[in-house]
């Protein structure tokens, strides 16, 4: 049962991973585009912020430290 949680877990970080990469691509693109006056979708990725980009960051951070903590407690209960 754990590590099946364990693996739904990696495999949602990897999915949020991913949405972070690509959030942080589209902030850099439509960055640079908004500097040289262009519309490249900076207005759209800051409405997105907050609800999208904010909270995936986090729950990423958190993933991480609890599928370690989860990880280091069951090897030291093993060990």
């Amino acid at each position: 049962m754990k590590e099946k949680l364990l693996l739904w877990l990696d495999r949602f970080l990897i999915a949020d991973v991913f949405l972070v990469i690509i959030g942080f691509f589209w902030f850099a693109i439509a960055l640079m585009g908004r500097s040289l006056g262009i519309s490249l979708g900076w207005d759209i990725w800051y409405q997105l912020w907050q609800p999208v980009f904010n909270p995936a960051i986090g729950i990423l951070f958190t993933g991480a430290l609890l599928s370690w903590l989860v990880k280091k407690v069951s090897a030291t209960i093993k060990g």
